[in-house]
């Protein structure tokens, strides 16, 4: 495998093409995988190459019932291309490569290459194995080989990055596969996590997201109950450092020196996004959920009595297996009790490998979007009331790339608030570039972002370090690029978004 030194050039071996299904866990893999296989010598394939590339990888999902039947079908549209180009690869990871293991290869014989979550820093050995040997190479590590922080990193963004705190859960949620797949927690030592939050912030970050699968758990595999407030003020420390979140945290293990350290450190985001899952207790009793509604309430009122203008966001699972219309009202008591910012819902379905896929009481389909839809209205409502709240308040927004779809047309920016809202402003007169912080008026609230109509003066815009970094990486040459290992060298992701229902959700 070759490497080059930062900036340098390196011998071509082809184009590649990484897609991802799932969590924010597989999206910031997939910036490792995309890492490896530069540091190999292959480049970028162009955006939408779809498939016109040497070598695809699919980094996968198993929480999804059909999980199985999306990759199939991408891997069968991608039989004949492969047929014409005799010298094309194919790799398959991720958490359904973890589950399924030679099931893949049976399945779909023209892949070259299926591996697991404790082993992707050998995609590049694998596929020149796969490559001299002329079969396919199928290797899943039982346990976690290589922190993947420490593997070679194509960052995705120039001024918000992901850093990785722990992988692994040791929570047994009975609609989750997570823990059969990731292994059980193993946390990163706080001295690693801050040399690299300090080594994206010299390269022009100034917003990351600390990530785990149960990130407020960090510490346990330490010995150190507080460890994640520690680490928390620990970022606060960091000099440029504008921006501190974090996700998914577990209301089982979110304690008052969080709260005090969410409220005590600057630079840590009025925002939180803690997955409720469901309002009735014997609904989270069966899900394995090790809280129940009273504590998750008394959670949130701790954490706006300390932090008033936090906006509070969730994940709720409809349709659970023996949910009855008394265990669904719960659900919608809960919602208007916390009064979250926004959620994330989504019907229940059977996700193979869990317990809960073989409980009795299966909710019928009709009954589950029912109680979708009305759970989906009255979120909207608390949601555009919540928003109209912010109408009047001036908001330092970081200005962010591709959050705007229609900006081109309305002649607007877009960025996220410290509280992570959305928010749509007029373009200044000055140039503005992502990463760079605007000031502006709230003028208009809708359910799901605010508008800043009015006029934006110069002297509103604060051009920053992250706006730098983003114009030095834009104006770069389009040349193969190198990477270092666990630093990056082209910048970092967007925004992390709320879990969308994959392991991280949970």
């Amino acid at each position: 495998m070759s490497s080059v030194e930062p900036g340098g050039a390196v011998d071509v071996k082809g184009t590649y093409e990484v897609r991802t299904y799932g969590c924010q866990m597989n999206v910031h893999d997939s910036e490792r995988l995309s890492g490896l296989l530069e540091n190999a010598g292959y480049v970028r394939a162009p955006e939408g190459s779809d498939g016109d590339a040497d070598v695809v990888v699919f980094n996968t999902c198993a929480v999804r019932e059909n999980a199985d039947n999306k990759l199939y079908g991408n891997l069968g549209r991608l039989a004949p291309m492969k047929t014409k180009r005799p010298g094309m690869q194919i790799a398959v990871g991720g958490c359904l490569a973890q589950k399924d293991r030679d099931t893949i290869v049976r399945k779909a014989p023209w892949v070259d290459v299926v591996f697991g979550t404790h082993n992707i820093g050998k995609l590049p050995v694998l596929l020149e194995r796969a490559r001299v040997q002329e079969e396919a190479q199928i290797e899943i590590a039982e346990s976690l080989e290589a922190f993947p922080s420490t593997l070679p990193t194509r960052r995705e963004s120039a001024y918000a990055a992901w850093v990785s705190i722990s992988v692994g859960c040791n929570n047994t949620c009975t609609f989750c596969i997570v823990p059969a797949l990731r292994g059980k927690e193993e946390d990163r030592r706080p001295g690693d996590i801050l040399a690299e939050v300090e080594a994206l912030v010299a390269e022009g970050v100034s917003e990351i997201t600390l990530l785990g699968q149960n990130v407020n758990a960090y510490g346990s595999d330490l010995g150190d109950r507080e460890a994640f407030s520690k680490l928390l003020r620990a970022c606060g420390q960091i000099e440029g450092l504008e921006r501190v979140r974090f996700t998914s945290p577990h209301p089982r293990d979110f304690t008052d020196d969080v709260i005090a350290a969410m409220a005590e450190t600057p630079n840590v985001m009025p925002q939180l996004h803690m997955p409720l899952q469901s309002g009735s207790d014997p609904i989270l009793k069966a899900m394995r959920r090790s809280y129940r509604q009273e504590r998750f309430l008394g959670i949130i009122e701790k954490v706006r009595a300390a932090i008033p203008h936090a906006a509070i966001s969730t994940d709720i699972i409809v349709g659970f297996p023996g949910e009855t219309e008394e265990d669904f009202e719960q659900t919608m008591h809960a919602v208007r009790e916390a009064r979250f910012a926004n959620a994330f819902t989504f019907q229940y379905s059977k996700r193979p490998g869990t317990p809960a896929a073989e409980m009795e009481g299966q909710i019928p389909k009709e009954v589950v979007q029912d109680r979708y839809m009305r759970l989906v209205a009255l979120q909207e409502e608390i949601s555009w009331e919540e928003n109209k709240k912010q109408v009047g308040r001036t908001l330092e927004v970081m200005v962010a790339e591709g959050e705007g779809r229609k900006d081109g047309s309305t002649h607007r920016l877009s960025g996220r608030a410290p509280d992570n809202r959305l928010v749509h402003f007029t373009k200044p007169d000055v140039e503005v570039r992502p990463g760079d912080v605007v000031t502006v008026e709230i003028t208009y609230a809708a359910p799901h972002h605010l508008l800043a109509e009015g006029a934006v003066p110069a002297g509103a815009v604060r051009r920053t370090r992250a706006g730098d970094a983003w114009e030095k990486r834009n104006a770069a040459p389009a040349q193969p690029q190198g990477v270092m290992l666990g630093i990056p060298t082209l910048g970092v992701p967007a925004p992390l978004p709320a879990a969308t229902g994959g392991c991280a959700a949970v």
